[in-house]
């Protein structure tokens, strides 16, 4: 018994300093949850048992696809969503054309503009009768105790919950982050990373994209290239399934029932009298996507025309019960993916943002290897001048030998200004445009909504901070689309990014479907950016003299979990010479159609790339965590 107090001293202590164990006690926590229901506003903005759903084309879809379905042949229409401001407008339009329920899970959602927009977008639809649920993982929710208590009072119809708060708060200072990693490590890494947004129970989207500027194409320095996709029909009730296993966790806390929510709550004896959502104008961009996802014409050409007839379609996800387990590499989503790349029999090409593999993912590509006829595995991922996440491509180039030789990967790396990528970035030939920037242009054609520097603006995540110094300036492109094509006939889209995290901590939601043509159709979006324009090879570096050994040395430090300070590396990255076509590495013609441009092309020789050094040489172990 002394001995198991010990060890939970050093957690006592850290609680005790951090001011984490509230003097809240849980009837005090009861009073500010029946306090907050007790002042929401019931009154309907609609009478009509539809609640005043816009009409929506989209959400007709899903009515048609439930005609059409039987018990044995569901059918069920999949479209693929590669711009941000597409997303947005089909996101906005269905919370508009919602009857009955809207719920919405996601990993991060800022105080941006986006965040503003959803946010009075479904408390609209509380307000004219419907049922609104939003879960959002704490560590990068909503933070402000005071707009919380703001929404925890909005309507009755609006409810909202965070998902495994530390020490049960919605804001975590700096300070309780170092509380939560040495008292409760394991427990603070366990996210949901699933994003997903279900309506009606019958048309739902899912991907990669959170709720914030950066994955729409709203921000002036950093646009996440990503991608989602449309369900409607039969199969969105495994979204909905899923959505109610979470909500009903007990890792999902009711805003009003957080410590430092409640205290607010019981301070003014409901919401404070500021309103942290109220704006006495919006900004352009915001006015244009209200209009957009509005218009059934353009609605009708982007999302329901596109959309495919697909009947062997699901979406799988983790358990929240995923994360009671004890360390293991992968709930429900990494087993079915793994089986997916195991039943290639020609081609595996993979998108990623982090190419960082668990030795479970290593035994499975060697394997996969020592066929007689082994597929293909192409990866498209990003570069140190794209990535978001410095720690994580160390690792990747670290290991860039034994992906190339070991595995046989075929690596691309993504540029930071890729010109053929679908980011909506603006050009100086639209500055005519300015005054009818909210105008609809024809489907699969960017809908440039520019950026005014003088855009209203909450403080968002600052996610282009993470930029390391580059040769040139702009928007910069980071890849986070995380997508899959076995055989050009399986594709999968979703949260899972086949890395550590994803495996081990992080619960994850994708979506699976059988069908060659909607798999063609992801598998050239993905060399699309793939291509030479867009993105660099990763191969091995020209041979020389010194090469059999220096490749020796470097397999060795290789191996070492520390002090890998080994400067010859066995990969670098090429580009295209004009005017050539990209042959194949092995190719006699290789060497003077690709010319090397480095391991870090486009980064200027800063902290950043000494960082990466150093990453490389201690970081080894920090590989689950990532």
């Amino acid at each position: 018994m002394r001995r198991r107090w010990k060890a939970l001293l050093p957690g006592l202590l850290l609680c005790l300093l951090l001011s984490s164990c509230s003097s809240l006690r849980p009837r005090d926590l009861d009073r500010a949850q029946a306090l907050a229901a007790s002042v929401q506003p019931t009154a309907l903005d609609c009478a009509r048992p539809n609640a005043c759903a816009q009409d929506s084309p989209l959400r007709d879809l899903a009515d048609r696809a439930v005609a059409q379905s039987t018990p044995t042949h569901p059918v069920n229409y999949v479209d693929i969503v590669e711009y941000g401001q597409d997303s947005m407008q089909a996101r906005i339009n269905l919370i508009r054309a919602a009857r009955s329920t809207i719920d919405l899970q996601t990993y991060i959602f800022s105080h941006d503009d986006t965040g503003y927009l959803f946010f009075n977008e479904l408390l609209d639809a509380a307000r004219r009768g419907v049922q609104v649920r939003l879960l959002v993982d704490q560590l990068f929710g909503p933070s402000d105790p005071n707009l919380l208590a703001v929404l925890a009072t909005a309507n009755a119809n609006f409810r909202m919950r965070l998902y495994n708060p530390t020490f049960d708060r919605a804001r975590t200072t700096p300070l309780g982050y170092v509380g939560a990693i040495a008292c409760c490590f394991r427990r603070f890494n366990q996210r949901m990373h699933i994003k997903q947004m279900v309506v009606d129970g019958l048309v739902g989207i899912t991907g990669g994209r959170n709720i914030d500027d950066h994955y729409f194409d709203w921000s002036t320095d950093l646009a996440y290239r990503d991608r989602d996709a449309i369900l409607a029909g039969p199969s969105a009730a495994e979204m909905q399934w899923s959505f109610d296993q979470y909500w009903n966790s007990p890792r999902s806390v009711p805003i009003a029932r957080l410590k430092d929510v409640a205290q607010v709550l019981l301070d003014h004896q409901g919401a404070p009298p500021h309103t942290p959502l109220a704006q006495e104008h919006r900004s352009p961009r915001v006015l244009a996507m209200a209009q957009a996802a509005s218009d059934e014409a353009d609605i009708d050409a982007r999302f329901v025309r596109t959309a495919q007839a697909v009947e062997n379609v699901h979406f799988i996800a983790d358990a929240p019960t995923k994360q009671e387990r004890t360390l293991t590499e992968g709930g429900r989503t990494t087993g079915d993916l793994r089986g997916l790349i195991e039943s290639a029999q020609h081609s595996v090409l993979l998108q990623t943002p982090y190419l960082v593999l668990t030795r479970g993912a290593r035994r499975m590509f060697r394997a996969m290897r020592k066929r007689p006829h082994p597929p293909t595995v192409t990866i498209s991922t990003n570069s140190l001048a794209s990535t978001d996440n410095l720690p994580v491509f160390a690792l990747a180039w670290k290991y860039s030998r034994r992906n190339l030789h070991e595995l046989g990967f075929h690596i691309y790396q993504l540029k930071p200004y890729a010109p053929g990528v679908p980011v909506e970035v603006e050009d100086d030939e639209d500055e005519d445009d300015a005054a009818t920037t909210n105008a609809v242009k024809p489907p699969h054609k960017p809908r440039r909504l520019r950026v005014p520097s003088d855009a209203t603006r909450f403080p968002g995540l600052g996610l282009g901070s993470k930029a390391p110094r580059l040769r040139s300036s702009g928007l910069r492109i980071s890849l986070h689309a995380k997508s899959m094509v076995i055989d050009g006939r399986i594709g999968m889209i979703g949260s899972h990014n086949f890395d550590p995290r994803s495996d081990n901590y992080n619960t994850e939601g994708v979506l699976v479907f059988d069908d060659p043509v909607l798999a063609q159709e992801l598998q050239a979006a993905i060399e699309q950016d793939m291509a030479p324009e867009n993105s660099w090879l990763m191969a091995r570096r020209p041979r020389t003299a010194l090469t059999p050994l220096t490749g020796r040395i470097g397999r060795l430090f290789e191996r070492l979990p520390l002090l890998d300070f080994w400067p010859f590396r066995y990969s670098t990255n090429y580009e295209l010479v004009p005017g050539c076509q990209p042959v194949p590495v092995g190719d006699p013609h290789f060497a003077a159609c690709w010319t090397p441009v480095g391991s870090f092309p486009e980064v200027r020789m800063s902290f950043k790339v000494f960082a990466v050094r150093v990453l490389t040489a201690f970081g080894a172990g920090l590989a689950p965590i990532l």
